[in-house]
């Protein structure tokens, strides 16, 4: 199966958001004609909030049967179950919590405040992926993973020059001492971010343009792990124009780039 790598640039955050959340419904509505369940791994941050918010107010979601939709997380802060900085609560608020799904289908990461270690929280997620696994797999097939990208390249919570990114045999590590607060998070690894069929990264403001030109330039995994992120059928970067203020000319190509306009639907 070849894989698609594909920058596609939007005028500004709004356009952005609101064009990745009509794919995302697009997309959902085709695999779900396809197949009995989707499962999409969601992200944090500004514009993961916001791609969500687009979805809620977009008339297609109603074509969506969300009951057969599944849905985990690449990362969260360690911190109490609803707190304002958890990526649950923010998805919870600009979605999840308007459609009708059962509480099993949302699959978030445990919190401070319930009683178990940092590391032993890391296993009980690795579990729950395991059990929604088929075939002695270690983690569902993954439909769509969302990821954010910070300013220093970092994914999920994989940070640059950190182990967490050169792991290879846990699903869910444990972070401490990240560079960015809170320190201490819940993180898939790569290859299970890798396991995605499509993975799609969002990413908007000058403040991101430095990441992606190291990324799509084939920077270090271990300086930027942004760069080590491929899905098994598709990468796509959905990007707004700032973002790309600093990606080299000669990585724009038009078979790289498009906008938002003429970008094909197939991926």
């Amino acid at each position: 199966m070849t894989n698609e790598r594909r920058v596609l640039v939007h005028p500004d955050k709004t356009a952005l958001g609101a064009a990745v959340a009509s794919r995302f419904v697009t997309k959902l509505v085709d695999l779900l004609a396809a197949q009995p369940l989707a499962h999409v791994v969601l992200t944090g941050g500004s514009m993961g909030s916001a791609v969500l918010e687009h979805v809620a107010n977009n008339p297609a979601s109603t074509s969506v049967d969300w009951t057969r939709v599944h849905f985990w997380w690449g990362d969260e802060r360690w911190l109490p179950r609803g707190d304002a900085e958890r990526n649950e609560t923010q998805a919870r608020a600009a979605l999840l919590d308007s459609l009708e799904i059962a509480s099993g289908n949302i699959h978030s990461l445990p919190a401070s405040d319930e009683g178990i270690e940092l590391d032993a929280a890391a296993s009980v997620y690795a579990k729950e992926l395991a059990d929604h696994a088929t075939d002695g797999a270690l983690y569902p097939r993954f439909d769509i993973t969302f990821l954010g990208v910070g300013p220093d390249g970092h994914v999920a919570s994989l940070f640059p020059e950190r182990g967490g990114v050169r792991e290879k045999d846990l699903t869910v590590i444990s972070v401490r001492n990240s560079p960015k607060p809170p320190p201490e998070r819940l993180s898939l690894t790569l290859p299970v971010i890798n396991s995605s069929e499509r993975v799609w990264l969002v990413l908007a403001g000058a403040d991101k343009a430095s990441a992606l030109g190291l990324t799509l330039a084939g920077a270090s995994v271990n300086e930027v792990p942004a760069a080590g992120v491929e899905g098994r059928r598709s990468t796509l970067f959905f990007v707004d124009a700032d973002a790309t203020a600093e990606v080299p000319e000669s990585l724009t190509a038009t078979e790289l780039f498009w906008t938002g306009s003429d970008s094909p639907d197939a991926y």
